[in-house]
């Protein structure tokens, strides 16, 4: 098949695939797709929100829509590692044997993740970056695609432990989930207090979401849409010579290089997923918000002046 005939297939399945979720999923539209993105780019999304806004029913969802394995890890202050990675233990014949963990699936759900202890959370970082886990000296690989959905609760900040930057880099999108509106609260009531319980069907198999990831990658991106993406990170830098007064005045970290990589990589997905053959400055520009909130670290003026992380990021695109 060629690239174009591809795109155009995935063109249609992914149209498919929202009206699958829909079926169970009322409105969200941004955060749908802000999901599928990741997934189809190859990488993770942190999704914070507060509870009750049908975040795990969201993922189990979009796992069965796309025909993937999904388990569900609810972290908690006394969750250690193995619990999420697997252990090995000592069958009857006295031979050591590995137990896999959740972690051994193809979307993980790390619901709260903020409320473990860190040496629990770098648990997962091996597993999302290098898609493998090393217990006791043996490298297991995970199945393919694998994708990490990790949940935070905004508010009730006693208690947890907020994720270390280098973790956070690891995701490619952070999500900001809202509150529905009127119309839509209204629907999800009716919904979820009858008894009609939606039949949801898988419309992709791993391999072909593997393809697809590929031809994400295959897409050419003109070169100044790539000095685009990387100018506009680069401005996020406070202490880099050309950093202007505002970023200067309200940011105290900026954005690394991964910020840039995947700024192209949503941008390509992004593009995929409205018919084009090539992302153009507005794919990047759409993509931006999810991709960069979580790698800028606002200072104190900031807060005083009660400027919000999307006014900034709004700011310098």
């Amino acid at each position: 098949m060629s690239k174009v005939a591809a795109a155009e297939r995935f063109v249609a399945k992914q149209q498919q695939l929202k009206q699958e979720i829909a079926k169970a999923i009322i409105g969200q539209d941004q955060v749908v797709q802000e999901i599928l993105i990741s997934i189809f780019s190859g990488g993770h999304a942190l999704l914070v929100g507060v509870p009750g806004l049908a975040k795990t029913l969201m993922v189990h969802t979009i796992a069965k829509a796309l025909g993937l394995d999904f388990k569900r890890i609810q972290f908690t202050p006394d969750l250690m590692p193995s619990d999420i990675l697997g252990s090995e233990i000592l069958d009857e014949s006295r031979q050591f044997k590995f137990l896999k963990g959740p972690v051994f699936t193809n979307i993980l759900l790390a619901d709260e993740i903020n409320r473990t202890p860190p040496k629990t959370q770098a648990a997962l970082l091996e597993a999302m970056q290098e898609r493998s886990v090393t217990i006791a000296g043996h490298n297991y690989p995970l199945s393919k695609p694998y994708f990490v959905l990790a949940t935070q609760n905004p508010i009730e900040q006693e208690g947890t432990y907020p994720l270390p930057e280098a973790q956070l880099d690891r995701f490619m999108f952070s999500i900001q989930l809202n509150y529905p509106t009127f119309e839509e609260e209204v629907a999800v009531v009716k919904a979820t207090t009858s008894g009609h319980q939606p039949e949801i069907n898988a419309l992709f198999t791993a391999e072909e979401i593997l393809e697809y990831q590929q031809l994400v990658r295959e897409i050419v991106v003109a070169d100044n849409v790539v000095e685009y993406a990387v100018k506009l990170v680069t401005a996020t830098r406070p202490n880099h010579p050309d950093a202007s007064e505002f970023v200067k005045t309200y940011l105290d970290w900026g954005a690394g290089p991964r910020a840039s990589q995947n700024l192209i990589l949503a941008a390509k997905a992004h593009a995929l997923f409205h018919g084009k053959y090539s992302p153009d400055i507005e794919d990047v520009k759409a993509v931006a918000e999810g991709v960069l909130r979580h790698r800028l670290v606002k200072n104190y003026r900031a807060d005083a002046e009660g400027l919000t992380m999307e006014q900034i990021i709004a700011k310098l695109v």
